[in-house]
């Protein structure tokens, strides 16, 4: 094929794709620019294409009037209790990937089953025992359920099986300790996974809603997810109002994504996964 016939194929492939890419995007750019226009605007017909004029008020009102900065402050909370639980599933992996132990497999295989239970079944029992230890209505007993999760267990040991045991034994002949090759060999040579584990792990916490919701009865402990369900109670229809609370939801998941995009692509790559 020669390179003008190469580039008679690119040309309609990358119009196509420029269109496919506008048109998904689309939906994400009318909810930022609905958020940022007067509520005339967002109500007139026929819709405007561009705000007649740009304002932040939507924005303010949510911080203001509606307490948002607390919700926010609670989701962060959340999620960053669930990135203290990825040392513990990098630690189950390494231990399913490079010990040999009794149980081992038996264990594993109990922790691909959990993956197969809806979430839903288990929050009864595990309601009861977030109220028995007596953290019902506490952001610790709302992140404490996600604290480890069997899907990153598994990911990050596929990704660990990679690793050459040469490698290990030999730091095991130089002296090193368990923790001493764990820490400063095992976690440096698993960056990819564990940007793939803390991406996943942000969404996990940023749109956590329903557990939340259950647990939680003080107003002053529900997350963003919660608050935003809350709207279309406090106040009547009010587009910019809405999309701004749906903006302070997916944006920040945007830039989470776009700044591991990278490292994400490249972990589930290594790690076998599609």
């Amino acid at each position: 094929m020669t390179s003008r016939t190469r580039r008679r194929h690119v040309l309609p492939i990358g119009v196509l794709l420029t269109i496919g890419a506008v048109l998904t995007a689309f939906p994400f750019l009318w909810m930022l620019t609905t958020s940022l226009e007067p509520e005339s605007d967002a109500v007139a017909y026929p819709p405007h294409a561009v705000p007649s004029r740009i304002t932040f008020d939507s924005y303010l009102t949510l911080f203001r009037d509606l307490d948002f900065g607390p919700y926010i402050v609670n989701t962060v909370i959340v999620v960053l209790i669930g990135f203290a639980g990825m040392l513990l599933v990098t630690m189950a992996g390494y231990a399913f990937a490079k010990f040999r132990f009794r149980g081992r497999d038996g264990l594993f295989m109990l922790v691909l089953t959990s993956m197969m239970i809806p979430v839903q079944v288990a929050m009864v029992p595990t309601y009861l025992v977030i109220n028995g230890i007596g953290l019902t209505d506490t952001l610790v007993g709302v992140a404490l359920p996600s604290l480890v999760s069997a899907f990153n267990i598994f990911v990050i040991r596929q990704f660990m099986t990679t690793i050459p045991d040469e490698v290990l034994e030999a730091a095991r002949i130089d002296g090193a300790n368990e923790f001493r090759i764990f820490f400063s060999m095992v976690l440096p040579m698993c960056r990819p996974i564990l940007a793939v584990v803390a991406v996943l792990t942000f969404i996990s916490g940023w749109n956590s809603f329903l557990w939340p919701l259950i647990l939680a009865n003080d107003q002053q402990n529900y997350t963003l997810a919660v608050g935003l369900s809350l709207l279309n109670k406090q106040l009547t229809v009010d587009p910019p109002l809405q999309m701004a609370g749906a903006s302070l939801m997916v944006v920040p998941i945007v830039i989470v994504f776009v700044v591991f995009q990278k490292h994400v692509v490249q972990g589930f790559a290594l790690s076998g996964l599609k």
